[in-house]
């Protein structure tokens, strides 16, 4: 299938250094996000969008979420920059019901883990469809890459 990312990095340029489980939830999601994806940037009548699939470059610069887009061969396909304003509440309380899951793990019975896991999936696919929205008319992105995208925007946002 070429609408789909075949790599993706993140530039780490000026990033605080994340906790192992921060780490840890970044590795799934490349790992998740690599291993099923859709990913299909908008085709622009003033350019032609080469095919896919395509490498995704993740930044932040001068306060904007960067996607830089290259063809699996490297060559230029796209680049667009999302305001980070929509994500900043939805980050902050994903990183919150997280510290509060990380914490559960190690001392809280099942069930009170699973409670805190369902609102933690909750935020999560509030930032997943924040992330559509704010994709509309540059690229489409099923659900489940928009979450595990998702993800990706928060370690970028971690520290």
């Amino acid at each position: 299938m070429t609408n789909r990312i075949c790599h993706i990095e993140i530039d780490e340029r000026g990033l605080v250094r994340p906790t192992p489980e921060i780490e840890q939830e970044r590795r799934v999601a490349i790992y998740d996000l690599l291993e099923e994806n859709s990913f299909t940037p908008a085709r622009r009548p003033d350019r032609e969008m080469p095919e896919g699939p395509y490498r995704v470059l993740l930044a932040i610069r001068e306060g904007r979420l960067v996607f830089d887009i290259a063809t699996e061969a490297g060559e230029k396909a796209a680049e667009f920059h999302l305001s980070l304003g929509p994500f900043r509440q939805v980050v902050k309380d994903y990183f919150q019901i997280c510290e509060s899951y990380f914490d559960a793990v190690k001392r809280l019975p099942p069930s009170q883990i699973e409670a805190i896991d369902m609102a933690r999936r909750g935020i999560h696919n509030e930032g997943a469809s924040i992330l559509r929205e704010r994709l509309e008319g540059k690229a489409e992105v099923d659900t489940d890459t928009a979450r595990r995208l998702f993800t990706l925007i928060c370690v970028l946002h971690w520290g």
